[in-house]
């Protein structure tokens, strides 16, 4: 037995099968199929571990899983779901058949990649205008037609220099650095300018390393250890040489990943340590902001927001109170919650899961959309851009009014601005 099937051995012997994940566990509330909850899944790692051929319903069952993490604080035993699902994935890899290999292959040769998604944007702006877009979510194959459901607008890129200076007087209160990313620097550029400005504004430095990328967390929630590994380096690379005390970012699932960096790379003797001390300086631009008082004057938003918890943010990361703290901070704003029994499943985005399973996505993407609805809010929230990207659809296409979807960090710029047409956008145009 090799060490890395010892230790995944290891994880799952913690488990003892009391069931408390099941409600926890969206797919299960979907499906009601025992090997679609984390304990079902752990007895079929197990089996895996035994020998049992990797294909067949282990493959289905754990592409199935979201890796959305609600089970991990449900769980009384403290078993490390998180890290099961993910070593399993690279261990089922190999046993994919030649179409689902090449659909992932595609996928993954184009979203980690922010240069290539750059290139997409002509073409997304030119379908949308032709309304092709449409015509694509009707008769190509599911997950192109998903891509084309789920495609944000196209607007106009924001290109952030390399450093940025604190617009308080005196010394910064930390020099921070800000990951953009893939899909954030392709299409969500204008949250990384809002919390650029937010940080700005509140006394931080801002420093934007060249030569960052994509941090790897698609490839690591998806079984594809090598190439998550290879981005993981190229990351801790770019921030290393900038030389920041904090590394900053503004997307859930980017935060969550790079937090496990030492997990990632622990058999790494040169790049493991490097990727410990990494880690240890990651935190979402909630928690930088919610950790002192605010400088800045709020100017009033009288807005009534809902906030959805991105999995990554809350179950990866623990990361809850913050985002709401600031957003109370904000003067006439209205936090409103979501039911209880909707407020932690997962929308359904997670990664390119509704990409590649966009059946059970789409069905979480309006029960979702129904607890926002229920809330009567004006604005929802999210941590996370694939988040929004998947609530704003489902929003879209349950036939009630529009409901904007914004940024945490959106609202704060907002506020900061004096913006009160946020409702009007969702863009924010930055700062000349």
């Amino acid at each position: 037995m090799s060490e890395d099937t010892a230790a995944l051995r290891s994880l799952t012997d913690a488990c003892v099968h009391c069931g408390f994940c099941l409600p926890a566990c969206p797919t299960y509330q979907l499906e009601g199929e025992e090997m679609d909850s984390p304990r079902g899944r752990i007895h079929l790692i197990r089996q895996l571990l035994d020998g049992a051929p990797a294909g067949g319903p282990v493959l289905r069952h754990l592409d199935n899983c979201l890796g959305c993490l609600a089970c991990v604080p449900a769980c009384p035993s403290g078993v490390a779901y998180d890290q099961i699902i993910t070593q399993a994935r690279v261990l089922v890899e190999p046993a994919r058949g030649l179409p689902d290999r090449l659909r992932r292959a595609a996928i993954f040769a184009l979203f980690p990649y922010p240069r290539r998604l750059t290139v997409l944007r002509g073409p997304l702006r030119l379908a949308a205008r032709l309304r092709l877009d449409r015509l694509a979510v009707r008769i190509a194959p599911s997950t192109v037609a998903a891509m084309a459901r789920l495609a944000p607008p196209v607007r106009p890129r924001v290109r952030l220099p390399s450093r940025l200076a604190a617009l308080t007087p005196g010394a910064p209160r930390a020099v921070v650095g800000l990951l953009t990313g893939c899909v954030q620097s392709a299409f969500f550029s204008h949250v990384s300018a809002a919390t650029a400005r937010v940080l700005q504004a509140e006394g931080y430095e801002v420093v934007v390393p060249r030569g960052q990328s994509c941090c790897g967390a698609l490839a690591s929630h998806t079984g594809r250890a090598a190439q998550a590994r290879r981005q993981a380096r190229r990351t801790v690379a770019a921030f290393d040489r900038a030389g920041v005390q904090v590394v900053v970012t503004d997307v859930a699932g980017c935060g969550s990943a790079m937090k496990e960096y030492a997990h990632l790379l622990a058999h790494d003797p040169v790049w493991g340590p490097r990727a410990a001390s990494f880690a240890a300086k990651v935190r979402d631009v909630t928690e930088v902001l919610a950790a002192e008082p605010p400088t800045a004057p709020r100017q009033p938003l009288p807005l009534t927001v809902a906030y959805h918890d991105a999995c990554h943010l809350a179950h990866g990361q623990n990361v809850r109170s913050e985002p709401r703290e600031l957003l109370r901070g904000i003067p006439g704003l209205r936090l409103v919650p979501i039911p209880t029994s909707e407020a932690d499943v997962c929308c359904g985005s997670a990664g390119v899961y509704n990409l590649l399973a966009p059946r059970p996505a789409t069905a979480l993407g309006a029960r979702k959309a129904a607890a926002i609805r229920a809330t009567g809010a004006q604005v929802v929230v999210a941590g996370n851009p694939g988040c929004l990207l998947q609530i704003r659809t489902a929003l879209d296409g349950d036939g009630g009014p529009p409901v904007p979807t914004l940024h945490t960090v959106e609202l704060l710029d907002a506020s900061l601005r004096g913006d009160a047409g946020v409702t009007d956008l969702p863009v924010l145009a930055p700062h000349d």
